[in-house]
């Protein structure tokens, strides 16, 4: 099973736990990196797991975001090169 990333960048802090949350009831996907940017006005939420599994918890977490907030951009990134995941701290 090749590992995947997932990335959903939100406005406003609230809006990011609430589509974090969501994805990570969704589907088997481990949450590895946060990102606040000016004072949490924008906030950039990382989970990882399987294709099939990051790609249902980020239209999970899309949906329940843009419910309290706006989210400005969202990717999944399949089988990352492994210096991709030194960027978020994560081997």
């Amino acid at each position: 099973m090749g590992e995947s990333i997932a990335l959903m960048e939100v406005k406003s802090l609230v809006a990011a736990i609430e589509g974090l949350d969501a994805m990570l009831k969704a589907a088997d996907v481990e949450f590895i990196s946060t990102e606040r940017r000016l004072g949490g006005r924008l906030v950039t939420v990382v989970i990882r797991g399987s294709i099939s599994a990051v790609t249902a918890a980020l239209e999970a977490g899309i949906a329940a975001a843009n419910r309290v907030g706006k989210v400005v951009a969202s990717e999944v990134i399949a089988r990352p090169h492994p210096e991709i995941l030194k960027f978020f701290n994560v081997q």
